[in-house]
């Protein structure tokens, strides 16, 4: 029986990934780089060193990698303290986890300063009976540290835990922790390798709440 679900944060409970394509966009194009969809998704899911290596290997060594990033995540968290998009379900899965006894976590590969800025502005921090952050693990996603560490701090085993993923790195890294894992897909969908890791693939967090009914 599941006793806690594990969230992630961008592109799972937030609808960040399209805000930061946008500013990828932006910022690339005042470059004179060519950036697209792609692109884009080979960077999803993962934490910031393997971002880096990402645009790294595919513009070369001198690509100002520290420059675009720091630059689109400043005015990505702009955005964001201006308005959070959230995603369709996640006030009524909140709502019935804590109606119905589960604990809840957030692990996310964003630092400790970006979630709680963005749980804060969007209103939904309080759901939570923990959080782990990127900066807070050795290995990022798609090594299972993040949740396994996630379940230490709830006091659960990982057979006692479901995570809710976007990305094929969370869903490695759930599979490779012996974690349940259903997808909720974001700009990408998983390829068949990583959608035989889950539980199961479904539109939108509202068909979460079906699933544990």
């Amino acid at each position: 029986m599941k006793k806690a679900i594990i969230f992630d944060m961008d592109g799972l409970m937030i609808d960040s990934e399209r805000v930061t394509y946008e500013e990828y966009c932006r910022k690339l194009e005042q470059l004179e780089y060519h950036f697209d969809e792609n692109m884009y998704r080979r960077c999803l899911g993962k934490n910031k060193q393997s971002v880096y290596q990402v645009f790294i290997d595919h513009y070369g060594e001198d690509f100002p990698i520290t420059e675009v990033w720091n630059d689109v995540h400043v005015s990505l968290d702009h955005r964001l303290q201006q308005s959070v998009p959230l995603k369709t379900g996640i006030f009524e899965l909140l709502t019935f986890l804590k109606e119905n006894g589960y604990k809840t976590i957030v692990a996310t590969s964003s630092s400790r300063a970006r979630a709680n800025m963005i749980l804060q502005a969007a209103n939904i921090g309080h759901y939570f009976d923990d959080t782990i952050c990127g900066d807070e693990v050795r290995n990022g996603k798609p090594n299972p540290e993040i949740f396994l560490t996630a379940c230490e701090k709830l006091g659960i085993t990982p057979e006692e835990a479901l995570v809710l993923e976007d990305s094929e790195a969370g869903i490695t890294a759930a599979h490779a922790g012996n974690i349940d894992v259903i997808c909720v897909p974001d700009m990408k969908y998983p390829e068949e390798e990583f959608a035989s890791k889950t539980l199961k693939i479904v539109d939108s967090l509202l068909d979460v709440i079906e699933h544990l009914k």
